[in-house]
């Protein structure tokens, strides 16, 4: 999640892209330590993830000397209400993390951002003109066409593990909850720190993730434990390398590098776990891609007319 911009920051856009660069790769070890953890109940992977990124975090806010006050706050239920669906969408990618290719599972969680156009437009007010309804659609379209294969209700295909149709259908949900998120964010950033949302987020998940243990939890093995606490600590690291970007250069520069992460789970998922792309995901990727890029690219046109507008000082009469 971007942070706030420093009054007065110097932009230094290469730095902000290898910060962006570095925190995808850092995410997509995190995604790999848990599918090599293997079939682990999705609230337990929660609790790992939540609760060991908070040792880095805490790391940061010591050496900016923010410790002290970022747990503080006056929106309390609306970081516990971030929480919730922030762990429910977390939970459901790591359900589908566990049953899905790394490629295909990485590439679907690409709909949050065209979810987060739509939500903006219902729930939001903000005004969506025809360009952007035209990529969301052309991204939907990408989107299924990943899905397609996986969903043996659809095609037919009493071949297909169902275990693989539930994973598509459970990574969906995740990217819709995280769009959730996204926009609840929106709102907190308004008022809250970074700093504060992160840990406050960290806190609320490993809380909220020890209420699944009557579900059961399973017994992990040492390399278990280990893959994923690397994750949690990957999942704070990349957190941290994020929020870090965004204080170097805007957002509309940084966010495409986001894509990279397709790239680097095709060659991991291919390495570490045999894992090879469908021509349905290539295609699909690259559409759902294309589609984000559009959108990005629409953003920072409309942002440079705003600023534009601006600055414009009309005549004296």
């Amino acid at each position: 999640m971007p942070a706030e911009t420093e009054v007065g920051a110097e932009r230094q856009p290469l730095i902000g892209i290898a910060l962006k660069v570095i925190s995808v790769s850092v995410f997509v070890m995190m995604s790999s330590l848990i599918k090599s953890a293997g079939m682990v109940p999705s609230g337990q992977i929660v609790f790992f993830r939540s609760f060991f990124a908070i040792f880095p975090i805490l790391a940061m806010l010591a050496w900016r000397k923010e410790l002290a006050t970022a747990f503080r706050t006056t929106h309390p239920v609306s970081h516990i209400m971030r929480g919730l669906v922030g762990v429910t969408s977390m939970g459901l990618g790591f359900f589908a993390l566990t049953r899905l290719p790394l490629p295909d599972a990485i590439t679907l969680n690409y709909a949050q951002p065209l979810i987060v156009v739509v939500f903006s437009a219902i729930f939001m007010g903000e005004v969506v003109r025809i360009y952007r309804w035209t990529a969301v659609a052309v991204g939907f379209l990408g989107v299924i066409i990943i899905a397609w294969p996986k969903l043996s209700l659809l095609t037919g295909d009493a071949g297909l593990e169902a275990a693989e149709a539930v994973g598509v259908i459970a990574a969906l949900c995740a990217a819709t909850g995280s769009a959730v998120a996204m926009l609840l964010v929106r709102r907190l950033v308004q008022t809250e720190k970074t700093a504060t949302i992160v840990l406050w987020f960290s806190v609320t998940a490993t809380v909220l993730s020890l209420f699944t243990i009557p579900f059961g939890w399973a017994e992990l093995s040492r390399e278990q434990y280990l893959a994923l606490a690397g994750a949690g600590i990957c999942g704070g690291v990349a957190q941290i390398l994020m929020t870090e970007c965004y204080r170097h250069a805007e957002l509309s520069t940084i966010a495409p590098f986001e894509y990279t992460s397709m790239l680097l789970a095709i060659v991991i998922g291919y390495f570490a776990f045999g894992d090879i792309p469908t021509l349905y995901t290539l295609v699909g990727g690259v559409i759902v891609i294309g589609a984000g890029l559009s959108i990005i690219w629409r953003e920072r046109q409309l942002g440079l007319r705003r600023v534009a507008a601006r600055r414009f000082v009309p005549p004296a009469s």
